[in-house]
């Protein structure tokens, strides 16, 4: 295990140092040209930040369930080795290269969105399709992340000395900390309190947060007399109420202050995890690899494996917060490399993490079977008790870090799922604030509330899709900007680096959803759950809109011919 953990680190460190620099050295990233952060400063949307401080808040949005729940899965299903080589092949040469590469664009072009991107260098119908790919991506973004999460808050773990961590108070643990950054937010806003002094303030608040949840659990299913599943369905609803409020207050009384508190202590989860792994002596026990199929359920290694594990190794996600907020906030070309590929290479190492927790397994635990997040809760129990912490202490903390990954996620998708309604409706001001974060948040509960009871959990049934089109999301934003590089760059072959990965993600991501269509075709009939058809509908439509968009791609750079024709708006590379 220690092996597997250093040389992980390592092989890492030395992918951010040598390919880091060539990929700058290709882009010509140049700190003499003024970044949109600076040149349109207004203190409210576009605010040069110092990388040690943009990084946290990058890292805590781009960092949700995906490096945890992926990696975990993948594990199970194919054995920890091909998902290992996959963490860290895909996220030097793939993941790496698509969130660097998004936010420089997105730097070169005012700090606009890989959609205006897109519209300026293909056409505006490629434009609409990349925005209502985005949206949809985005749903089920929603669904699978907001499910797991809610899955934290019910139930009980019971550990092997008799005692429980109670999902009641993961519960509890998660209020308190939605609490404190609120608190923060209006310490900072109200009076003269700095934000280091905040932050040795309240920093130290979420790890009693943490203890004082087991304490106090609030457990729905109990105030409520109903079955833990009924229980499930709540914290569904409610969490997504959640985000309908986070989405529509400002981002200075929310977003912004548990961004900074969470990527603190998403550091420490890291931090404290890897201690555990490299000096508590684990052995591994599960199988490096089982099989070309799953033996759980049939799934093809070939492309599974590959939109399974979508944050940790690629995530088209990514390419939304590089350039939606965080564009607006770098200070300089050359800090792309660091937040764009470091930040990338670190969820890489939170997803080495995250599969340490399936390698320390025997493959009959009982474990194998149980929801990814007390899985991983588990594993981080396991592994800080070398420091002394107790194991329920550290399963507390493990459930607690997997919902701060998640909590970021689920707020930023919301509101930039409202910015897409608005701009798609042309609804501004209120009007359009409220009704696209009513339909961004809604859209959720039709397949969440339309799931059989009973059944595969939901945040399970829908992970594959998730998946499949958060990968072809990330194709799709690599196809921009390959698209781009091609218009203003092609001399250089800078394109071919991000040509490749466009090809590979969008192969497997086409070629898994393809499978998902096979499979739900086949239970198409007058019993079928309409969730399950509306499913297979929304399936159809990702397909139908990647091919129009690869047509558009095609279309465009077929019209260049042999060199690059005059733009007068267009922004060079």
């Amino acid at each position: 295990m220690l092996l597997i953990v250093v040389g992980s680190a390592v092989v890492l460190a030395v992918a951010y140092r040598v390919y880091g620099r060539i990929l700058s050295r290709l882009l010509e990233l140049d700190d003499t040209r003024p970044t949109p952060a600076v040149e349109m400063r207004d203190d409210v949307d576009y605010v040069p930040i110092e990388p040690k401080y943009l990084m946290g808040q990058h890292f805590s949005a781009i960092a949700a369930a995906g490096p945890i729940v992926g990696p975990i899965l993948a594990g199970v299903y194919f054995g920890w080795l091909p998902a290992l080589l996959w963490i860290l092949i895909g996220s030097i040469f793939i993941g790496g290269v698509h969130d660097m590469t998004t936010l420089f664009a997105s730097v070169r072009h005012k700090a606009r969105s890989m959609a205006e991107v897109v519209k300026q260098h293909m056409t505006r119908r490629s434009y609409l399709l990349f925005l209502a790919f985005v949206w949809i991506a985005l749903v089920y973004i929603l669904v699978a992340f907001t499910d797991v999460t809610a899955n934290s808050f019910v139930g009980v773990l019971t550990l092997d000395n008799g005692e429980e961590v109670t999902g009641g108070g993961i519960a509890t643990s998660s209020l308190l900390y939605l609490a404190l950054p609120i608190i923060m937010a209006c310490f900072l806003r109200y009076t003269k309190m700095s934000l280091g002094v905040a932050t040795v303030i309240f920093l130290p608040l979420v790890g009693l947060s943490i203890w004082g949840g087991q304490l106090i659990p609030f457990d729905l299913a109990q105030v409520l007399d109903v079955p833990d599943a009924q229980a499930h369905r709540v914290w569904d609803v409610l969490l997504l109420v959640y985000c309908f409020i986070a989405s529509i207050v400002p981002m200075w009384l929310l977003l912004q202050p548990r961004g900074h508190l969470g990527g603190y202590f998403l550091y420490v989860a890291l931090g404290g995890a890897a201690l555990g792994l490299i000096f508590g002596g684990h052995e591994i026990k599960y199988p490096s690899f089982i099989g070309w199929e799953s033996a759980a359920n049939n799934f093809p290694l070939f492309p599974v494996l590959f939109i399974t594990i979508a944050c940790g190794a690629c995530s088209g996600f990514h390419s939304i917060i590089s350039s939606g907020t965080t564009s607006k906030q770098l200070k300089r070309e050359s800090d792309a490399r660091s937040i764009g590929y470091g930040a990338m290479l670190l969820e890489a190492m939170v997803a080495v993490v995250s599969l340490a927790c399936v390698m320390i397994l025997a493959r009959d635990s009982e474990l194998i079977s149980a929801s990814p997040n007390f899985l991983y809760a588990k594993g981080i129990g396991s592994f800080v008790t070398v420091m002394g912490i107790s194991e329920k202490l550290g399963i507390s903390f493990g459930l607690m870090a997997f919902t701060t990954f998640v909590y970021d996620t689920l707020d930023v998708c919301t509101r930039l799922g409202r910015y897409i309604i608005q701009e798609l409706t042309g609804w501004q001001g209120a009007k359009g604030r409220w009704f696209g974060t009513a339909v961004t948040a809604g859209a959720p509960l039709l397949f969440l509330l339309g799931q059989p009871s009973g059944g595969v959990p939901a945040w399970k049934e829908f992970w594959g899709l998730f998946g499949a089109s958060n990968q072809l999301l990330a194709a799709l934003s690599l196809m921009g900007v390959t698209v781009w590089l091609w218009r203003t760059r092609r001399e250089t072959w800078v394109w071919f680096v991000t040509g490749i990965p466009t090809v590979f993600m969008y192969v497997m991501s086409m070629w898994a959803l393809g499978l998902n269509i096979q499979a739900k075709w086949a239970s198409v009939g007058a019993d079928m759950p309409w969730a399950v058809g509306l499913n297979l509908a929304v399936t159809l439509m990702l397909v139908g809109l990647a091919l129009l968009m690869a047509v558009e791609a095609v279309r465009v750079v077929a019209s260049l011919g042999g060199s690059p024709p005059p733009e007068p708006d267009a922004v060079p590379a």
